[in-house]
């Protein structure tokens, strides 16, 4: 028996909205609303699907999961999503290993590295 990723879910005030940045930043689609109370992002075949749904309280403080994306060209693509509407939260390293930390319009982070 295996297990495989299916969904990744937003907890956010405000699904609608939130659910089109990502689908923008990751070329995918809105395939439901829900009437806004629970919105879902399709991100291509073979990965997981991006979820946002309505809650009264989301988690306060730096969120528990996190996207970690990868690219080719890391700079260019942070510097895509920053133009988007990201916000810069860190630029890390270690040895062998760069990425950036960025926050999504709600505040969830996420980081990007290259391949």
């Amino acid at each position: 028996m295996t297990i495989s990723v299916g969904m990744i879910t937003f907890d956010t005030l405000d699904p609608l909205p939130l659910a089109r940045w990502w689908a923008d930043q990751t070329g995918g689609t809105i395939v439901e609303e829900n009437e806004g109370w629970f919105v879902t992002v399709a991100t291509g075949e073979g990965k997981p699907m991006l979820a946002f749904q309505k809650v009264d309280d989301p988690t306060p403080g730096k969120n528990r999961v996190h996207l970690d994306l990868i690219t080719e060209d890391r700079e260019a693509e942070v510097q895509r999503l920053l133009a988007g509407g990201a916000t810069l939260v860190a630029r890390r390293e270690m040895p062998g290993l760069e990425w950036v930390t960025l926050a999504d319009p709600d505040g969830n982070q996420f980081c990007v590295a290259a391949h």
